[in-house]
């Protein structure tokens, strides 16, 4: 009788235990890319709770993942972030009947190179790398990355803190492709970098926004977003997407391979495709967003900011970055002598 009474008080015990384990969904993004109420909002709704962290580069993102410290249930990768994940086997196939709010997102960004079949990612926002610029310090027209160079602009220039983006100015000045595993031509762009290292005061991450907008700099490489961010705070700044050719970037969703929590992976994932959330995080952050939907209940101002949403004369001169593969290791070298070059 003993024995059968505590058999029905460890189940009881167990049953408690697992009607009250707590429901979370581990979320890993980009510093300011994201409107924050809407966590609560996804929360409320689901009761599941959102563990948030953020990263700077996408490169930082990776080294978290495979160094097994963390296991996380949602990333925001970009492009080519998202190619080299998917061929190490470090991303799970989107299971898209749990995914229906897919139907919002604008058809011209799907079948990108990075994720041709569209197995791995749902597209979450996307823009160009431009170049910024104060016109209260600079007094010549805008035009090309060829400023950047510019002695009468030394310690005024602010350069952004990634390889992949700082080699990019310097290819397409060269005329060469971003994504170019050409020895030579890496080394003549690195020799330009370190021939515009005196003149660069600082390379800055996110740190860029407010420093531009206290007048720190002149000029500086900056993310389409970031630069309407900028912008809002401090209109006296102007961007534009050089002549030679800019950057495309797209950020998607994507769930780990390793992933803990799928099923409220894809809860979130849905979430914040649905028109009204993604409404409020490109409103937020200032990013354009990828879900044609959410586009059209934003106000005609944005709708027609050529920031915000560029013309087709400047997507025929983007470029979005591919993975390197091997190419990865002379790539780092290079941009290690750059920066040791001052």
């Amino acid at each position: 009788m003993k024995k059968y009474l505590f058999a029905i008080f460890a189940v009881a015990i167990l049953g408690l235990s697992a009607c009250g384990a707590e429901e979370v969904v581990n979320v890993f993004n980009w510093g300011h890319f994201i409107y924050e109420p809407v966590l609560a909002m996804f929360e409320e709704e689901y009761g599941i709770r959102v563990i948030y962290s953020e990263y700077n580069t996408n490169e930082a993102m990776y080294e978290r993942v495979v160094s097994g410290g963390a296991n996380f249930d949602v990333l925001f990768p970009s492009d080519y972030m998202i190619e080299r994940m998917a061929t190490e086997g470090l991303l799970m196939p989107l299971n898209w009947d749990n995914l229906p709010n897919a139907q919002y997102i604008d058809d011209k960004f799907w079948n990108w190179q990075h994720d041709p079949q569209n197995r791995y990612s749902m597209p979450y926002m996307w823009g160009t790398f431009g170049l910024l610029y104060n016109t209260e310090m600079v007094d010549q027209p805008v035009y090309s990355w060829s400023i950047l160079w510019d002695e009468q602009f030394a310690n005024q220039i602010f350069m952004y803190d990634s390889e992949r983006c700082a080699f990019g100015v310097a290819q397409h000045l060269l005329g060469f492709s971003l994504n170019s595993t050409s020895l030579d031509e890496l080394h003549a762009a690195r020799d330009l970098l370190i021939q515009q290292r005196p003149l660069v005061r600082a390379f800055l991450g996110d740190q860029v926004i407010d420093s531009m907008i206290g007048n720190e700099a002149a000029l500086a490489t900056v993310f389409s977003g970031d630069a309407r961010w900028i912008k809002y705070y401090a209109p006296e700044h102007n961007f534009v997407n050089p002549v030679e050719g800019v950057q495309l970037f797209i950020d998607s969703m994507v769930i780990p391979a390793n992933a803990p929590n799928v099923s409220n992976a894809e809860k979130f994932i849905n979430f914040m495709t649905r028109p009204d959330i993604a409404l409020l995080n490109t409103l937020h952050i200032r990013y354009s967003t990828t879900n044609w939907a959410a586009f059209e209940m934003l106000p005609l101002d944005w709708q027609n900011d050529p920031i915000y949403w560029p013309d087709d004369d400047v997507l025929a001169r983007g470029e979005v970055f591919v993975d390197l593969g091997e190419f990865r290791a002379q790539l780092a070298q290079a941009w290690t002598q750059v920066l040791m070059s001052r």
